[in-house]
């Protein structure tokens, strides 16, 4: 049977260790009897079930689009009419190419909350409304 050291399961799910520890702690995740805790693949395959199950931040909006990542914008890179914003959402490292104009318009710069929509090779990126960051 595998099974996760706390670290990795905590970078698997893209939380930090006491996140992962917490949900031991609550009994959201089961430990094996090991020292130093390691938690069962099947158990930790489940939980980011659900995790993904779970409702997201993105409530408000309404789309076809399945594979959304909310995340932070960690660069943004305008060249002339075309723009590069590469958006860290947990683990995951998403590049968009856009129209400069679209970048300006959203407000992207470094930090800023973002969602990159994922449909077939489409990324599209999405803020939420400036009154919702407040």
């Amino acid at each position: 049977m595998t099974s996760y050291r706390i670290a990795d399961a905590a970078r698997l799910l893209g939380v930090s260790d006491d996140t992962v520890r917490r949900w031991i702690d609550h009994g959201a995740l089961p430990v094996t009897g090991d020292s130093p805790a390691r938690i069962p693949g099947a158990a930790l395959a489940e939980h980011a079930q659900r995790l993904a199950d779970a409702p997201g931040d993105d409530a408000d909006l309404l789309s076809s689009a399945r594979n959304r990542f909310t995340g932070l914008v960690t660069r943004v890179q305008i060249d002339g009419v075309m723009a590069q914003v590469d958006i860290q959402a947990g683990p995951h490292r998403v590049v968009s190419l856009l129209s400069a104009e679209a970048a300006r318009q959203l407000d992207l710069q470094p930090g800023s909350l973002a969602s990159a929509v994922i449909k077939a090779t489409n990324v599209i990126v999405e803020t939420p409304p400036k009154e919702a960051l407040r």
